[in-house]
């Protein structure tokens, strides 16, 4: 019997794809958005490709903003594309 592979929506370019290919972007009870990338931290979680563009296109149709349900701080933002950046390299 082979296991089911649990899918999720990108927040950007909205395609279904694994949860081990996307990044988890999480809203904590704290109101902090962090980037998850254990995929284990509490919180309201949103799913995105670890590409500049997805995160791009998730902040312009403020997909992010809905799935997190909460405005997203402009430093935030230059946060998360740092981060995304630094994990795709490694």
């Amino acid at each position: 019997m082979n296991k089911k592979v649990p899918m999720r929506q990108c927040v950007g370019c909205r395609e279904m794809k694994s949860k081990k290919e996307l990044f988890r972007v999480i809203k904590t009870a704290e109101n902090e958005i962090l980037l998850d990338a254990t995929g284990r931290k509490n919180g309201r979680g949103a799913y995105i490709c670890p590409n500049k563009e997805c995160l791009f296109q998730a902040l312009k149709s403020k997909g992010l903003e809905r799935s997190l349900k909460t405005a997203i701080p402009q430093d935030v933002i230059e946060d998360l594309t740092k981060e995304m950046e630094i994990i795709a390299k490694g």
